[in-house]
């Protein structure tokens, strides 16, 4: 049973994950992920966020305009973040998740800073039937070793220079895929002690991170492209800077 105190905890997490998700259209789980391990383990943290990460991307998903056409475009890239977080669903219970989740978020504050400099690179269509799987099994292996479904996914969406509503409908794609392959490589790496239990309390913190998303979606749509682009990168900026030092210190 969990005290009081870590249940009001887990409630703020959620709400401040979800806010910056309806803002950023991404950072629930990178968020939960970071704030939990402060309370509990990883494992038992990424059990946690699936509920609430599952709704709210499939809610991200289903709401944006080319759903038909996101999927046909990158189901290869869907196919490899399964098959890759499936494989690497076992590193989260490992000794070396600390190292994995460091290394991830400076990989995030690398990628951030070339984007507030407006370095960024761009993937062109004749290149996307080779990168599009090998990202997904990238992405699917550091989802297994972290929780965290970010690096390369977003760079790589974000290369594809998709216009904002339709990044964050992809992004709520790969996060989608995302979130479901986690709890089936969860599931048959027996990291569900007691499924019940954590089933219900992920069903409770769904509540507080939909208010937060729907709070966060509400100030997005009140953005300028190019405000939006900044906030973007500065949420990565943080995201990285918080999931390293959170890490190593």
């Amino acid at each position: 049973m969990l005290s009081a105190g870590v249940l009001a905890w887990i409630g703020a997490v959620f709400l401040a994950a979800g806010f910056v998700k309806g803002v950023v259209g991404m950072g629930l789980p990178t968020v939960a992920m970071g704030l939990l391990a402060v309370t509990m383990a990883p494992a038992q943290a990424a059990a946690l966020l699936l509920i609430p990460s599952l709704v709210t991307n499939l809610w991200q998903l289903l709401t944006g305009p080319s759903f038909g056409g996101l999927c046909k475009r990158l189901w290869a890239m869907m196919a490899g973040v399964v098959l890759g977080t499936i494989a690497g669903a076992g590193l989260l219970t490992g000794t070396h998740t600390g190292l994995a989740s460091a290394g991830l978020g400076v990989a995030l504050v690398v990628y951030a800073v070339f984007g507030l400099a407006k370095a960024g690179f761009t993937t062109s269509a004749r290149h996307e039937a080779l990168m599009s799987p090998l990202v997904g099994v990238a992405t699917g292996l550091v989802t297994g070793a972290t929780g965290v479904f970010v690096i390369p996914a977003v760079p790589y969406l974000q290369s594809l220079r998709l216009d904002r509503e339709n990044l964050i409908q992809a992004l709520g794609l790969s996060f989608t895929v995302s979130t479901a392959a986690l709890a089936i490589g969860l599931f048959r790496t027996g990291a569900f002690a007691s499924p019940t239990a954590q089933l219900a309390g992920s069903v409770a913190a769904l509540a507080p991170a939909l208010a937060g998303m729907f709070a966060g979606q509400a100030l997005r749509q009140k953005m300028s492209v190019e405000a939006f682009r900044k906030v973007f990168f500065a949420g990565l900026l943080a995201l990285g800077v918080y999931l390293a030092a959170e890490a190593l210190l």
